[in-house]
């Protein structure tokens, strides 16, 4: 448990952080006076102030942060000083200084998925098991052990980067083109044609409905137990099962239901052993387990899952980092439309609680995993910003326009009449939130 809130308050502090540097920074630009950019809520735990005046804290509650501007001039101000105020500003300063928030969060999203490409991450290969009857994937064509290399006429090097690749299509519906390679070599061409599928609140994995799944690992010895029928036989740690009996790629359950079913019978066996093919016969050894004789070989097994390295150059990982921004914004603002017509459910609207344990499960995994989290959850931070809900950016960049349209500032009956609106919406949708997220929690 403190090792998700920690992951949270890590994820959102960053994130929030980078959101008020962006409105900082152009309000610096604009000419605007800063009062205050605080690090974290609550009692000032440090605090400096810079050249320019402005208070620089870092707070108690490390849950984001604030930049605290000078809205209007204090009495007495000379007209210079009073010029500072941002209320002062022409609408066009304004309208930069609001969205500046909204985009650091795309930057800094952007800039997260450019160091993943540079740096390089280790991700399962593109392999497919068997796909479930009357799937898309099994109308279509497609096989056991096929890798697929391209979607929509794209490359793709990984199992995560065909997910991607693949999710607009899953939940949208529609043809795909998709080439894959068998494990011979061969190129195949299929066009999947997918069904629409709403995304499911209940977690339901949308590859799998479509009869996309990665292939099971190939079992893998980790340990041999000395003088057991495994050991007497030549098996070995590193080894890679490939063959039982002709069964060709079993997965561990294949095999270990093979072997227990096989008392006191010879196995073959073919391994892989440091690039070499061996074959081997191990004859399992007699035990009796609830009233039942079963077969034991005498060796632990792990998961031979192929792996691909991923990682691009500087100037093709920065486009490709804008270019996924760009795709997570617009999919995330799509689900939204579908929400409000009806078509997605507003279950899977998730909220603070989810967020944290997902900021915990990534953590645990990785700090590729982690970053790719805080990527995600960047962007949509900065598409909430943007919806046009008094309250958020949003509503106040909808005001601007507003005042740009009508050639004088909005009426202060409109304001305060659009403050109690987005106040209520805000409170429906956190209420919302924090229903899925308890009833997913329980369920």
């Amino acid at each position: 448990m403190l090792y998700t809130l920690i992951a949270f308050a890590v994820a959102l502090g960053l994130i929030v952080t980078f959101h008020e540097l962006g409105h900082y920074w152009v309000a610096r630009q604009c000419g605007v006076k800063i009062l205050r950019f605080s690090v974290g809520f609550g009692k000032v735990l440090l605090r400096r102030v810079d050249r320019h005046g402005t208070e620089w804290a870092l707070s108690a509650i490390p849950l984001g942060g604030y930049v605290k501007m000078l809205d209007n001039p204090l009495p007495g101000s000379s007209p210079q000083e009073a010029g500072r105020a941002f209320n002062r500003q022409g609408v066009g300063k304004r309208f930069a200084v609001v969205l500046a928030g909204p985009m650091a969060n795309f930057v800094l999203a952007a800039l997260l998925y450019a160091l993943l490409g540079v740096v390089g991450t280790q991700e399962p290969a593109a392999v497919i098991a068997a796909p479930a009857p009357h799937t898309a994937a099994a109308i279509a064509g497609f096989q056991a052990g096929e890798r697929i290399t391209y979607v929509n006429g794209a490359a793709v090097h990984s199992w995560t980067e065909a997910r991607w690749s693949l999710l607009d299509a899953l939940t949208s519906g529609g043809k795909v083109p998709i080439t894959a390679q068998t494990p011979q070599g061969a190129s195949r061409q299929y066009t999947l044609v997918l069904p629409e599928m709403p995304p499911d609140p209940n977690g339901a994995d949308p590859m799998a409905r479509a009869g996309l799944a990665l292939a099971p690992p190939r079992p893998r010895i980790t340990d041999v137990i000395p003088g057991g029928a495994g050991a007497r036989a030549g098996l070995a740690v590193g080894d890679v099962i490939t063959v039982v009996d002709g069964q060709r790629n079993p997965d561990a359950g294949a095999l270990v239901k093979d072997i227990q079913g096989h008392a006191g019978q010879p196995v073959n066996l073919t391994v892989s052993r440091d690039g070499v093919v061996i074959t081997l016969v191990v004859t399992p050894q007699v035990e009796t387990v609830g009233g039942a004789q079963v077969g034991r070989i005498g060796v632990m097994l792990g998961g031979d899952l192929p792996m691909v390295t991923v990682r691009y150059g500087l100037f093709d990982s920065l486009g490709r980092g804008v270019s996924r921004t760009f795709e997570t914004a617009w999919l995330s603002l799509k689900m939204m439309g579908r929400m409000v017509t009806g078509s997605v459910s507003v279950r899977n609207i998730s909220g603070p609680v989810t967020i944290a344990d997902y900021a915990g499960r990534t953590a645990r995994i990785g700090l590729a995993a982690y970053i790719g989290f805080l990527a995600l959850i960047s962007v949509s931070i900065g598409v909430l910003n943007l919806l046009p809900i008094p309250m958020l950016d949003g509503g106040h960049l909808m005001y601007y326009v507003l005042e740009i349209v009508r050639g004088k500032p909005v009426p202060e009956q409109w304001l305060e009449a659009g403050q109690r609106v987005g106040l209520g919406l805000l409170a429906a949708l956190m209420g919302l939130a924090f229903f899925n997220d308890f009833s997913h929690l329980f369920s």
